[in-house]
């Protein structure tokens, strides 16, 4: 077995160096520190132009990736209604003080009609009980003219009687005083008592005979406006009774609204009271449909006319419409918690029918933005051309949208 060499130990007190030390050996540790540098100097460079490229490229590859799985879209929330509908009130009575009425026949929620059919029957028994007492009242009245005017009529007949009287004595009493050249003095001055009698009762009676016609034809006139207002409440008794009976304006479907009624909400049902003026029920044509959306002023300026979207029910999730916005309103709405935040109305008409599509269902609106100019700023060539306000800035603050990729 080979002997390792001895090692050389130099002795420091001799001052005397191993024998394979050499003059230029403290020189290497620096030269590779140099070299190490100058690696991590290209290693440096090399990462800087990677990362300028993948900068440059990346971009353009992730636009076409999202452009191609996904177009952005516009997630709002609103509520289905018919394009056409009627609301259905109860009956404001005329000349009446009612606090409530009673439905004795109501069109079951869902059920087709057409126009003129019987949608709800209110109880008429109080209108009917007080358009006949208003009658009897009326013909009353009717029987007391006729009887004044008769009475005038009798009373103008001896008046008339009297006046002609008075006028013939007054025509004798001048026949008479032409006598006075050829009768007695006393004669002749008891002619001439007679005329100027007779003369004052004729002027007397005439001047009556007037006042007589103006007196009688204002108590007739009186009695006349009496009828006339008591035959007004009648035909106001009997148009109420018509009104408890409430036909169809429109061929639809029946859909009953959610109302306060006798300290609950709930639909109407026969038998409940309901207060004159409160809209119970809405009658619907389901051929045409629409949505109605509020959209925030942060989504607002992004909606364009002529957007298409699709539509889906939160009752029936699997239900999906196509839809196209019809209707921006241009001035907006305060908000529910601060009045410098605005909401705007939005109208989408749906395209299609179904049975479950009815009005009053929340619905979840998802509008297509692909061909609004509204697309992320990662695409390339739209940045240099779209004009600020069209950026849908913050899309996380509202919590409405949805794009691709996000």
């Amino acid at each position: 077995m080979p002997l390792a060499p001895a090692e050389v130990v130099p002795d420091s007190r001799s001052g005397q160096k191993p024998p394979d030390m050499r003059p230029d050996q403290p020189a290497r540790p620096k030269r590779r520190r140099a070299l190490i540098a100058a690696g991590a100097v290209v290693v440096a460079i090399l990462a800087v132009a990677i990362v300028r490229y993948s900068h440059t490229s990346l971009p353009t590859n992730l636009s076409s990736v999202s452009s191609a799985n996904s177009e952005p879209i516009l997630r709002l929330k609103g509520t289905t209604e018919a394009v056409e509908a009627r609301g259905i009130l109860a009956p404001l009575l005329a000349g009446q003080q009612v606090s409530t009425l009673t439905i004795v026949h109501l069109a079951p929620a869902g059920t087709h009609v057409k126009k003129g059919d019987s949608l709800v029957e209110f109880d008429r028994q109080a209108q009917m009980r007080d358009s006949i007492d208003k009658q009897a009242e009326y013909q009353g009245l009717v029987d007391q003219v006729a009887g004044e005017q008769a009475k005038e009529n009798s009373a103008r007949a001896k008046d008339e009687t009297e006046l002609k009287t008075a006028e013939d004595n007054l025509r004798k009493a001048e026949l008479e005083i032409q006598k006075d050249e050829i009768v007695s003095r006393i004669d002749a001055e008891k002619n001439q008592e007679t005329l100027d009698e007779a003369k004052a009762t004729y002027d007397q009676l005439r001047e009556t005979f007037e006042l007589k016609r103006k007196a009688a034809q204002a108590a007739i006139k009186i009695l006349e406006i009496q009828r006339d207002r008591t035959q007004q409440t009648m035909l106001h008794a009997q148009a109420n009774a018509e009104l408890m009976r409430i036909a169809s304006p429109i061929d639809g479907v029946v859909v009953l609204n959610t109302i306060w009624k006798q300290g609950t909400m709930g639909e109407v049902q026969e038998g409940d009271q309901v207060r004159p003026g409160v809209p119970f029920m809405q009658v619907v044509n389901p051929a045409a449909m629409q949505v109605r959306v509020l959209a925030n002023q942060q989504d607002f300026p992004i909606l364009r006319v002529g957007q298409t979207a699709k539509v889906r029910l939160d009752a029936y999730p699997e239900l999906v419409f196509p839809a196209k916005l019809e209707q921006m309103a241009p001035i907006g709405q305060e908000g529910d918690f601060s009045n410098k935040v605005r909401t705007f109305v939005v109208i989408l008409s749906l395209e299609g029918n179904n049975p479950k599509l009815m009005p009053d269902l929340s619905a979840a609106v998802d509008v297509d933005l692909s061909n609004t100019g509204t697309k992320s700023s990662t695409k390339a060539g739209t940045n240099a051309s779209r004009a600020p306000e069209q950026e849908p800035s913050g899309a996380n603050a509202s919590g409405n949208r949805a794009g691709g990729g996000s």
